[in-house]
Formats: structure tokens, sequence, C-alpha cells
């Protein structure tokens, strides 16, 4: 498959890129600025904006399938994810590409209780402006004729962690559940060669 991947200088992006490239498929790296990423090497690196909608139809052109792993601490998060939603929208409508896997965030998945993670009693808010960020994005998807996969992890990323190439759809997000970029890099890709859950959020653990 021909892939575009969005973020693919970030930590999440960079194992997606990994294991597209693990895999065989041919990849277009869209990051700010290449010459910052001169260690992404075999793929395609281009300059590119996720926020802008005739960059994301340039960039996905002949392109199978999108993920997007992008964020951009520099911008209000509303305004942020609200905006590369709409521009993933809009840019991959005119590029004629459906399917995209967009790496998401645990607190706005639902928790034990059945609300959202970041509502449940005890749950850290000091970053509750970034999780309502994502959330507004996640309802521009959902309000899209995407076919789109929200792919988060089901607590938190395990840095130091050794990857075991298997991961299990959770039941409810979990603070504790930890999962490795690698480990959760082969569930997005799973959603882009064999859709399972087509306009959808899904969290991820560890196997």
């Amino acid at each position: 498959m021909n892939i575009v991947i969005f973020g693919a200088g970030g930590r999440a992006g960079r194992q997606a890129v990994a294991e597209a490239r693990r895999r065989g498929h041919r990849v277009t790296a869209v990051v700010r600025d290449p010459a910052r990423h001169s260690d992404l090497t075999d793929v395609r690196t281009v300059a590119g904006d996720v926020t802008d909608g005739t960059g994301v139809a340039h960039a996905a052109a002949g392109h199978d399938a999108v993920v997007s792993a992008a964020v951009d601490l520099s911008v209000p998060p509303h305004e942020f994810f609200t905006a590369s939603a709409r521009a993933l929208t809009a840019g991959l409508a005119k590029a004629g590409v459906r399917r995209l896997a967009v790496v998401g965030l645990a607190s706005i998945m639902p928790g034990a209780s059945g609300a959202p993670l970041m509502d449940e009693p005890g749950y850290p808010n000091e970053h509750r402006a970034f999780y309502l960020g994502h959330a507004a994005g996640l309802a521009v998807l959902q309000d899209s004729g995407l076919d789109w996969a929200y792919v988060a992890p089901a607590g938190d990323f395990d840095h130091a962690g050794t990857p075991t190439g298997r991961y299990r759809i959770a039941d409810h997000a979990d603070p504790a559940s930890r999962i490795t970029y690698a480990d959760f890099a082969v569930a997005l890709l799973d959603e882009i060669e064999v859709p399972r859950h087509r306009r959808a959020a899904v969290s991820i653990r560890e196997a």
C-alpha cells in the first residue's frame, strides 16, 4: 500500500513509519521541517501542515490510506485538533482517500464507569484543555464521511518497555494501562491493512 503519515517526526509517528516499512508499504512521511528529520530513511519525506486542507490533499494524492499522529503544542488544543480534523476531512475527500487512522488519547475514551476517563474520580485534569481539544477533533471526524478509526492507548505509553509485537483491544480505558509505541503502531497498521473499526474509537492495551 501507499500510506501517508502526518506527524511522522513524533514518537508515535516514527513508530508508525517503522511498522509500515517493516510490512513493505511505501510511506510518505509528512513533517513540518524535513531538514530536522534526516533520520527518516527509506521513505519519501515532505513538508506539510495537517491543518491545511489543500496541503493534505496534495500530500495524500495517489495514496491508499492515511495515519495522523500530528500534534502542535504551540497552538491551543481545541484550535489545532478541530482544524486538523477539518483539513483531513476536506483534503482526503479531494484526494479520493477514505481510510484514516488517527492517534487518539485515553482521557476521552470511556473508563470503567462508562464516563470519559477524564471525568472519573481522581483522574488528573491539569491538561483538561488538551483532552477537550482531542474530543472536539473526534467530534469533527464523527460528522465527516471518512472511513476513520480513532485509535487510543487504553492508558498511556510505556517509554522504556520492551515491545512484544502484540496488543489487545481494551474493554475500557484504564489509567494504569501502558503500551509501547512500537506495539501501538502494530494496532494502527492493522487498522489500515484490515479495518476492524470503522467510524469508531477503540482503546488498545498491551497483550
